[in-house]
């Protein structure tokens, strides 16, 4: 990664900064969207402006910035990169204000893109899935009345410190969390589902989970194909009990989870350790919906 765009200019990483001011740096005043381009276009590029423009309103940012100005920014930024595919994150901060939280809104935010090479595809992950380690780290309550997609990121932090601390036993693994009341919430970077007698689950957003694209979209698919999906409060033992289990996020797509582990190390194998049914539909049908080709 050569490259950076800084309020659309192309800029080398060594000189990509901003200033010491950016509420951004000394509060964590922004937000951000991760997602990946197929073709090299990126995919639900609409939706996730439209999460970003509604945080911004409510934190006080003017977004103005339109699909067309921001797709283009990609584009050069991945021909200047030597990308026909990438890994995309767009990060809008405060921008600069005086020193102390803020007595008003701001005026000249500043609009970073990065983008790096894919992750290497890996057939195995998709058909034989991969664990999900469940942590003491409970799910912190959003911002606001739905959780931003913000700057500050420390309890995922914590929760990934918590989950690399069970060492080689997890390598690989996503980490689970739950809210102070016990109730499934979500991975550290990604949302979760299962499936019980064909019905499909998924946490509520009253357990303050984060909005997902993805998870959406999953939604609308499941509904289209005539699975129920309900949205509720669970708890550990539901996902134990559970003939499928799946993860799902901008990047990874729809993974399969095949593995649960507890904080005791006790692992129980969900769907005989391999993609269970459902779980492929829906990952065949979020494909051909992205226009992925293998």
């Amino acid at each position: 990664m050569q490259y950076a765009a800084i309020n659309g200019e192309l800029v080398n990483m060594a000189a990509a900064v901003v200033p010491v001011t950016d509420h951004g740096f000394l509060y964590g005043l922004g937000l951000f969207e991760t997602f990946r381009t197929y073709q090299g276009v990126p995919y639900l590029l609409e939706r996730h402006l439209e999460r970003m423009a509604s945080g911004c309103k409510e934190l006080g940012i003017p977004f103005t910035t339109t699909a067309a100005e921001v797709t283009d920014w990609i584009q050069h930024l991945m021909d200047a990169n030597g990308l026909r595919d990438a890994y995309v994150r767009y990060t809008v901060s405060a921008g600069e204000a005086p020193l102390g939280l803020p007595s008003g809104d701001y005026s000249k935010p500043n609009h970073i893109v990065l983008a790096k090479a894919l992750p290497d595809p890996s057939p195995s992950l998709y058909e034989s899935g991969k664990m999900l380690q469940r942590l003491s780290t409970p799910r912190n309550t959003p911002e606001g009345e739905v959780r931003f997609k913000s700057l500050h990121y420390m309890n995922s932090i914590l929760a990934k410190r918590e989950l690399n601390g069970y060492g080689q036993h997890v390598q690989g693994a996503e980490g689970l969390q739950l809210t102070r009341d016990g109730h499934i919430a979500e991975g550290i970077v990604s949302n979760v589902f299962w499936v019980r007698e064909n019905v499909l689950y998924t946490p509520a957003l009253s357990t303050g989970i984060l909005p997902g694209i993805t998870r959406a979209v999953v939604m609308e698919i499941a509904s289209q194909q005539g699975i129920p999906c309900i949205e509720t409060l669970a708890a550990w033992e539901d996902l134990l009990q559970a003939d499928e289990i799946f993860l799902t996020g901008s990047v990874a797509e729809l993974v399969p989870v095949t593995t649960l582990r507890d904080q005791d190390g006790a692992e129980t194998i969900i769907s005989n350790g391999h993609i269970g049914p459902v779980t492929a539909v829906l990952l065949g049908m979020y494909r051909q919906k992205a226009g992925y080709t293998s």
